[in-house]
């Protein structure tokens, strides 16, 4: 039997207190970061990979670690590297001489939570081979698909291109990233009780407030969240005005971006500003959920013009501009 308006409506706020209740818990562990928390907590909820970018010691890995361990999921760790192989994440066919068979040896990526630590430092082929799992949700070895067990999110750390020793990212990859997250310093308060904590040996343990089931019951639950046919018409909109912009009085934006947001964009959004409702306890989505989500869902997604590098101008500036001028239902 069908779930009534009522009902749902109460599961949903159901929910929202024990991600809340998740969060805090994360934040025993790390001090400040609370919108990355918040970022990596919609992505899990909506099933999409998270890109974070940000500069050593900011602990991007502890938050991501905490989180595995606070929802009881198998968290594994991959170090990037310059020389790392398709078969040192993903696993291989080994032969063995006293059965003369091959057996199969899986890789890393066969986890509920992947981190790649600084993934922009790997080559071209262990991207690809991370590609397939990203996408499909699957590994292929020799002949043999192996699907992936769900809950299934590659979380990635990103050092700034300009670092030494990194790549840019296949643009293919970068659209398989649902949020690109940029990570910045604490401020005085934060730093000092991260100082304080660390000299006094204070590291909180983790307790498990979830299952992995609990995670896949949600996802299902965010499929009853309600999008307005004008919230619909808005977010396909913003994805529109990032390819032309001078239909939406943006005609400046035109000589700045040379590619915009691939449907994909739309996809996301929409599923994006879903969750952040529903971790808000509300069974509909709102322009300002749109909104809020929508940097970190687009950011990734616009090839900048070199007009606009010489104009020192980010994908954020012009981001801005589109959500500042398009208009709101």
């Amino acid at each position: 039997m069908n779930q009534t308006a009522p009902d749902v409506t109460q599961e949903i706020e159901r929910y929202a207190q024990q991600f809340q209740a998740l969060k805090d818990e994360i934040g025993k562990v790390i001090v400040g970061q609370s919108t990355m928390i918040d970022r990596l907590l919609l992505a899990i909820l909506a099933g999409g990979h998270v890109l974070v970018e940000g500069l050593p010691g900011l602990a991007k890995t502890t938050a991501i670690k905490t989180l595995a361990s606070a929802v009881n999921a198998k968290f594994t760790r991959v170090q990037f590297t310059p020389d790392l192989l398709p078969a040192d994440l993903i696993g291989t066919q080994i032969y063995r001489p006293n059965t003369g068979e091959f057996t199969t040896r899986k890789g890393p990526v066969f986890t509920n939570f992947l981190l790649a630590d600084e993934i922009n430092r790997a080559p071209a082929k262990v991207q690809s081979a991370l590609l397939e799992a990203m996408a499909e949700g699957q590994v292929t070895l020799a002949n043999e698909t192996y699907a992936l067990q769900e809950p299934f999110v590659v979380l990635a750390t990103q050092n700034p291109i300009e670092q030494e020793g990194t790549y840019p990212l296949p643009e293919a990859q970068v659209d398989r990233f649902m949020l690109k997250l940029r990570v910045g310093y604490p401020n005085k308060v934060e730093e000092k009780e991260i100082m304080q904590r660390m000299a006094h040996g204070d590291v909180a343990e983790t307790t498990t407030l979830m299952e992995p089931a609990d995670l896949l019951a949600a996802r299902k639950l965010v499929n009853s969240i309600y999008v307005d046919d004008k919230v619909a018409d808005y977010i396909v909109d913003i994805v529109f005005a990032t390819r032309e912009p001078g239909l939406y009085g943006l005609k400046e934006l035109e000589s700045l971006v040379e590619y915009g947001a691939s449907p994909r964009a739309t996809i996301y959004l929409n599923r994006a500003s879903r969750v952040y409702a529903f971790l808000a306890g509300r069974s509909y989505v709102t322009p300002q959920d749109v909104k809020t989500i929508g940097p970190d869902i687009l950011r990734h997604r616009l090839l900048l013009s070199y007009e606009a590098e010489a104009r020192d101008l980010t994908s954020d500036d012009l981001i801005e501009r589109i959500f500042n001028t398009v208009d709101v239902p």
